[in-house]
């Protein structure tokens, strides 16, 4: 984690603002760059009058917008067929289970956006899914700028404020991710017994020769 931000802190020495939007962008796309690193310490060095909040705010946002836009097109490539053919290979799945997620996505993919910005281990893997149902690009835009948004400028602020314990913002990161991450596991395995139980019905239900 050292050299992450010894090449963090090299990068805002040279480019300024502009640095903390470039390693918002890999971010995204290189999850070993956590975000509670880089944007706090981002406000640290606001504190001590390197740079300014707004652009730093800005040019983080503009990062996170772009490498969201990334992911999106990946998912775009990915494609709703490729995935039916995959959920097809894969046991327990079924591609009817692609079509059903989409739908869904369809009703709720713009709060799906928002709220899964601020999630930790989400907030980049959630333009995927937006690129394969193939979201209006204005609309993903729109939603993705507000979550990012929100998340940058609080961590943002609190390396602002607590200034040389900055990395304190980590801890409560941590906290939050923790908790966060029990609920999707419950959610996850509540998946998996339904999908289990699905097989099992269907055995039962096949007629024998």
């Amino acid at each position: 984690m050292s050299a992450i931000i010894d090449w963090i802190v090299s990068l805002m020495d040279t480019l300024g603002a502009p640095g903390v939007g470039i390693a918002i962008l890999l971010e995204n796309l290189f999850p070993p760059i956590p975000s509670e690193v880089v944007l706090p310490l981002g406000g640290f060095t606001v504190a001590q009058g390197s740079l300014s909040f707004i652009p730093v705010f800005i040019w983080a946002t503009v990062g996170s917008v772009v490498g969201a836009y990334m992911l999106y097109g990946i998912g775009a490539w990915l494609g709703a067929d490729r995935l039916r053919a995959i959920a097809d290979w894969m046991w327990l799945v079924k591609a009817s289970d692609v079509d059903k997620s989409l739908a869904w996505f369809d009703k709720y993919g713009k709060p799906s956006i928002l709220f899964g910005r601020l999630i930790p281990g989400i907030r980049s893997l959630i333009s995927i899914p937006a690129g394969l149902d193939r979201m209006n690009l204005l609309t993903f835009g729109l939603w993705t700028t507000l979550g990012s948004a929100v998340w940058n400028f609080i961590l943002i602020f609190l390396g602002f404020k607590l200034g040389e314990n900055w990395e304190a913002v980590t801890g409560y990161i941590d906290q939050y991710s923790k908790v966060v991450y029990v609920i999707l596991i419950l959610i996850l395995l509540g998946f998996l017994i339904f999908f289990i139980r699905r097989a099992i019905r269907e055995k039962n239900e096949a007629p024998t020769a």
